[in-house]
């Protein structure tokens, strides 16, 4: 669980490539563009113009590079030809990609063309409730902590927490303990320690909190149709708080 000082360079190269193929996907990602485009562009990238290997690609028996939640898709939404990006679409996009044998896992929300202010406020509110749990990180905090801060912000501004998904510890293997919970009380939970490596990636919806999987297996949608937004960071803990392994430069 904790990663020493040479294992975090490794895992702090990983990051700073999956932040590259953001903002690749930055100037990309656009209406008429399918979701298997975004995935073959994503694998080309990571393959060809940084020398790694996409993470997700056959794990867990999954066959794509990239998750593309679109709109009331929670999670684990599957690239497909017939997802067309459409104005005034949501997407997340969840990349995971290994380096030097370590992991590095985010996501990020794109905004397609002219976005109704509703969903635009679930999408900033989502970036800040992400914020404001990985604001909590340092030696001797709590996993509760975080998950009570992401929880506060949801709540306060009238959204629901996922509570079915959790962020997780990550190095060689892309779900490592400890589970990252996204909701939570104060002082409980794990106590944090220096060399801690894990994702903080709350999901919230505009309705209520509760999902389903399709039957493909994979896809999970909110219940009730609302929308959804997920971002994603991998943190490292430091000596006197946090590092956040992923961020665009």
């Amino acid at each position: 669980m904790i990663k020493t000082p040479a294992q975090l360079a490794v895992m702090r190269e990983s990051g700073r490539l999956l932040a590259q193929v953001f903002s690749m996907l930055d100037s990309f990602v656009a209406a008429g563009r399918s979701t298997l485009e975004l995935d073959s562009a994503v694998e080309a990238f990571i393959r060809n113009d940084l020398q790694a290997r996409p993470a997700s690609l056959g794990q867990y028996d999954y066959p794509f590079c990239i998750n593309t939640s679109i709109n009331e898709v929670v999670c684990h939404g599957m690239p497909s030809a017939k997802d067309v990006l459409k104005d005034g679409d949501i997407i997340n996009i969840d990349i995971t990609l290994e380096k030097g044998g370590y992991i590095a896992d985010s996501s990020k929300m794109y905004m397609i063309g002219a976005v109704a202010p509703k969903a635009r406020r679930l999408v900033e509110m989502t970036f800040e409730a992400m914020w404001a749990g990985i604001r909590q990180v340092k030696p001797g905090a709590r996993l509760g902590d975080i998950g009570h801060a992401i929880q506060s912000h949801a709540q306060a501004n009238g959204y629901s927490v996922v509570r079915d998904y959790c962020g997780h510890g990550i190095g060689k293997q892309m779900h490592e303990e400890p589970q990252v919970l996204h909701f939570g009380r104060p002082g409980t939970g794990l106590e944090l320690r220096e060399g801690m490596v894990f994702t903080i990636e709350p999901m919230l919806n505009q309705g209520g909190a509760k999902v389903r999987s399709l039957k493909d297996g994979w896809t999970v949608v909110t219940k009730d149709n609302s929308l959804s937004a997920q971002w994603e960071h991998t943190v490292a803990v430091t000596a006197d708080g946090f590092e956040v392994l992923t961020l665009q430069a």
